[in-house]
């Protein structure tokens, strides 16, 4: 009899275990294409977009809250529509090129995915110094003709 009980108990645990993990299952998922934006070195004031894909995976619609940059210098805009289960969108990001030096910056995202309710994508590179302007200047003075 207490065997009988305790496999009775092993079966409803697994089998309530398996309802929980099922649910997990249900509702919006986020898959990227990719994470990670390289620009690689870029002339300084080159336009700095690039964007984001994803797909909502899931089988509920997908809801973006909000995408925060992690300074000024990097401005997202994302969809503000639902997302339906199999649908691709976007997420577009500008970074200001204007900055001199290494890019290693962040946006964050948060929804209502399941699998990923806040998602970090990056971007990186280098922008080139600013050019100078102007002909060359001749420290030898002006020519005398």
């Amino acid at each position: 009899m207490k065997k009988a009980l305790l496999s009775l108990a092993l079966i409803f645990v697994a089998s309530a275990g398996a309802a929980i993990a099922q649910e997990v299952a249900q509702g919006p998922k986020i898959e990227f294409e990719k994470e990670v934006h390289d620009y690689g070195t870029i002339e300084n004031a080159a336009n700095g977009e690039c964007t984001f894909e994803f797909k909502n995976t899931g089988n509920a619609p997908l809801i973006i809250s909000n995408a925060k940059g992690s300074c000024g210098c990097t401005v997202p805009s994302w969809p503000k529509e639902p997302i339906a289960p199999g649908a691709t969108a976007s997420i577009k990001v500008k970074y200001d090129t204007k900055r001199p030096g290494a890019i290693n910056k962040s946006v964050t995202i948060t929804s209502n995915a399941t699998n990923e309710p806040t998602k970090v994508i990056r971007i990186k590179g280098n922008v080139k110094a600013t050019p100078t302007s102007g002909a060359p200047v001749n420290s030898t003075g002006p020519a005398n003709n």
